[in-house]
């Protein structure tokens, strides 16, 4: 049984309105004379890396632009943003957008540091030691990934994502500025916000820390549940229950934004040291098969891993279905559970979420595969605060088929 549990985060948080705008004296603090930006041609496009760039450039460091940032990216696309930072020489790196870029930007600060290809550090805990200096600066309120210890993948080979876990892979500074989020779509914004929402609950959910099965020997990021956790995740929830309709109905609510990007932040800080569980282990396979984005996949799939998980956590499933707004008042304690998951399904739907693994291309054969795969991602299976099993995978897949 374990005694103690640990925190972590990203080296600094800025976060408010027009947080970017410190972001030269950001880079010069971390010595940074030549910063590489790792982004995507949409944001690109929208104009934010010129307020980026802006402040930076106005503080005398050099930057380049890498914008080759693809959704759930390839192993090829973080080659390519290695290549870009070492033709520069850059001495700095700055994820900008979605969790794909600052994943990308995670992963080639970390090959900068320590020379090999990312499939080397594929895993938990594979970084030897500090990597680049690294910024973060997420364009969504989704994926947590400014201030998480994870960068994730795609190996288009085996269509499977693949992620690298590592206390280092923390940026130095987080920039939040929910300002950039205005110009997200309304799918963006739902995709992302439902992705927050599954970070929280199943930080909120997971197996208790002083349970937390990690073999002898085994090294992991993540610890299981504990009050620290707890209190992120629960603010996080209510936030995200409080504001992603709001979000995605109207971009230009800045109030909504604001709420999000918080909300979407305390969930990485959450899941990023408690641990993201079955519901992620299930979104691997199938976003690497049909290219879905992870948000959707995760939120498609979390009511039917949270009915799965029910039984060992009715109190927290009536928990969630408090903080979302639920009337609970009278219920026995598994009808107040249910209504928990319930909650969950009325936020997906109205937010526009697909309903069915059939809806994003899913084809019935693929569940059993789907299943042995995701069964084979132990680091966070272990996470789950019920033990599962393929069959059970794939019966949890086919409610969701």
């Amino acid at each position: 049984m374990r005694e103690t549990w640990t925190f972590h985060s990203a080296g600094q948080l800025l976060f408010g309105r027009n947080a970017v705008q410190q972001l030269g004296v950001v880079s010069r603090r971390l010595g940074i004379k030549r910063l590489l930006i790792v982004t995507d041609p949409i944001v690109a496009r929208v104009g934010l890396v010129d307020r980026i760039k802006a402040p930076i450039e106005e503080a005398g460091v050099r930057v380049k632009v890498f914008d080759g940032g693809e959704p759930e990216p390839s192993i090829r696309a973080a080659e390519a943003s290695i290549d870009a930072a070492e033709v520069f020489q850059a001495e700095g790196i700055l994820g900008l957008g979605g969790g794909s870029n600052m994943d990308l930007a995670k992963i080639t600060a970390t090959v900068l540091a320590h020379a090999g290809g990312p499939r080397d550090f594929f895993g938990d805990d594979r970084i030897p030691g500090p990597i680049w200096p690294l910024i973060c600066v997420p364009t969504t309120a989704g994926t947590g990934s400014e201030v998480s210890a994870a960068a994730v993948l795609t190996e288009t080979e085996t269509q499977m994502k693949v992620g690298i876990l590592s206390n280092y892979l923390r940026p130095q500074v987080a920039v939040v500025d929910p300002l950039l989020t205005v110009s997200c779509p309304p799918k963006v914004t739902a995709d992302t916000g439902i992705d927050a929402l599954t970070h929280a609950i199943e930080a909120y959910t997971a197996v208790d820390n002083a349970d937390f099965p990690l073999p002898p020997g085994e090294r992991s990021v993540y610890q299981g549940r504990h009050p620290m956790g707890d209190c992120l995740a629960e603010k996080a929830i209510s936030l995200i229950g409080t504001f992603l309709r709001r979000a995605v109905a109207t971009g230009e609510d800045l109030e909504a934004r604001d709420g999000m990007a918080l909300g979407a932040t305390l969930a990485g800080l959450a899941f990023s040291n408690v641990g993201v569980a079955l519901v992620h282990a299930m979104e691997y396979p199938v976003g690497g098969a049909v290219h879905c984005s992870h948000g959707a996949g995760n939120g498609l799939l979390l009511p039917s891993v949270m009915r799965f998980n029910l039984p060992a956590r009715r109190k927290e499933f009536a928990a969630i279905g408090r903080l979302l707004g639920e009337d609970l008042q009278g219920l026995d304690p598994d009808t107040a559970a249910e209504r928990g998951v319930q909650a969950v399904e009325k936020l997906r739907t109205d937010i526009g979420i697909p309903q069915r693994l059939r809806d994003i291309g899913v084809r019935k054969e693929q569940l059993r595969p789907f299943a042995e795969k995701a069964c084979s991602i132990r680091r966070i299976l272990r996470v789950n605060p019920r033990p599962v099993t393929p069959e059970e995978v794939e019966g949890i897949y086919e409610t969701a088929f």
